[in-house]
């Protein structure tokens, strides 16, 4: 991990020190995913089927995962495992349904009604993936706000194992948060087929889920044409700040680094301390710990992008963090709770150092699709509100269009916008010859 004394470095040292490991949109890979779209918008399910083949090496007679291979994947798995998924779905059904948006209505002036009232996204596709690793959580973090907000259709899709079958995981945490179609389809093809339907595969609104760099940039190519989907939020690697004092116990930092560092090689971590000893410590305790790691390279790849960075105290390691944007913050000092107010930018924030960034990736009951790559400064996390349109509703009396109306007729006058005006006036002159 390389070293920093933040109070040493200009701007631009600063810029670069908190720089991201760059992510490729090089044009082979633009045209690649081009060409997969492309292909899957003229042929449908035909193409779907090659792309499969071609990429997963799986041959299908089917592109749905029937009612059968549900309950073969349920029967396959640990009942400890199965308690564990339905034991996170219940956590994080409570968190979002009490953090869901409600209907406001407010008098703005007497005889004049607004209103917000909820409507959810039709259809939305979730996708899942299955690459580097399965990832059930997944599966829970986005069925469950899409069902609680109550979108009619949630289609889901993760890539197909060579012997034709999802993970079993994935499929029984989709089955348990209400989620029951579910394609064997995965990387930029999956996206394609959800963002513009096929035969088999249902077009949908708004898409959701993490991705490796052809999802993304599948995302991102779907996102911005009018014909395409909506997307939930940029994506990059996943990543971790730590903001940590003397006393933080170096062998919960370094794990808490090497959780994330495991994800893959293009992701960061980031320690922000006052202490130097700490930052030793830590650093010694990483390179114990990640030794023991089944997937030790991997992480060996990510933490040489990663920085240990030494400040001058714990205020301006929050600067530090605020500048950086993290998708995960993770806060072990004295008084780690001192500190949030003070936090302007994180996907989500773990306090103490009992709160390991893990339990949010999976049950603690807060969402773990969160934005990265500092996009945090400007987007949240997937929550019940992603899945939902937020529509304003007004409704004026005779009263209530005498009270506010002229002010309406002013500012449209200002504007030079003559039919604003009258679409006001004349109510406004109708009522004056009634009465």
């Amino acid at each position: 991990m390389k070293r920093i004394d933040w109070n040493t470095l200009d701007e631009p040292g600063r810029d670069a020190a908190l720089a991201r490991p760059a992510q490729s949109r090089a044009e082979p890979l633009r045209e690649g995913v081009e060409a997969i779209v492309a292909d899957v918008r003229a042929r449908g399910d035909v193409a779907l089927r090659e792309l499969t083949e071609r990429y997963d090496g799986a041959s299908l007679d089917a592109l749905s995962v029937s009612d059968d291979e549900f309950a073969a994947a349920e029967a396959r798995l640990a009942p400890e495992l199965k308690a564990a998924v339905r034991e996170a779905a219940s956590r994080i059904e409570s968190f979002h349904r009490a953090a869901a948006p409600t209907a406001v209505s407010v008098e703005t002036a007497p005889g004049v009604r607004v209103e917000r009232v909820l409507r959810p996204i039709r259809r939305v596709g979730l996708y899942v993936p299955a690459g580097g690793a399965p990832l059930p959580s997944t599966a829970i973090m986005l069925g469950v706000p899409a069902v609680i907000a109550g979108c009619r259709e949630v289609v889901l899709c993760t890539p197909v194992q060579a012997n034709g079958r999802c993970d079993d995981a994935v499929l029984y945490a989709a089955k348990a948060t209400g989620v029951n179609r579910v394609f064997k389809l995965g990387g930029a093809q999956a996206i394609a087929a959800m963002a513009y339907g096929t035969d088999t595969v249902p077009r949908c609104d708004k898409l959701f889920g993490p991705g490796n760099a052809w999802v993304t940039e599948a995302k991102l190519q779907v996102a911005g044409d009018p014909a395409g989907a909506a997307i939930d939020m940029p994506a990059g690697p996943s990543e971790v700040l730590v903001i940590a004092d003397a006393d933080a116990d170096a062998r919960f930092v370094a794990a808490d680094l090497l959780s994330q560092a495991e994800h893959g090689p293009d992701s960061q971590v980031l320690l922000v301390s006052p202490s130097a000893d700490l930052l030793d410590r830590v650093a010694d305790e990483v390179e114990r710990q990640r030794l023991a790691l089944p997937r030790a390279e991997v992480a060996a790849k990510a933490l040489g992008e990663s920085r240990l960075v030494l400040v001058s105290d714990l205020a301006q390691a929050v600067e530090v963090s605020n500048r950086y944007a993290p998708e995960h913050l993770i806060i072990q000092t004295a008084d780690p709770r001192a500190l949030l107010d003070d936090i302007e930018s994180a996907g989500s924030i773990f306090l103490g150092e009992w709160t390991p960034e893990s339990v949010g990736d999976y049950c603690s009951g807060s969402n773990h699709v969160l934005p990265t790559y500092g996009y945090a400064r400007s987007y949240s996390g997937v929550s019940v509100a992603s899945f939902q349109k937020q529509v304003t509703v007004q409704e004026l009396s005779a009263d209530g269009l005498r009270n506010i109306g002229p002010c309406a007729a002013i500012l449209a006058e200002a504007e030079q916008l003559e039919a604003h005006r009258r679409a006001v006036t004349l109510r406004l002159a109708a009522m004056d010859a009634v009465a």
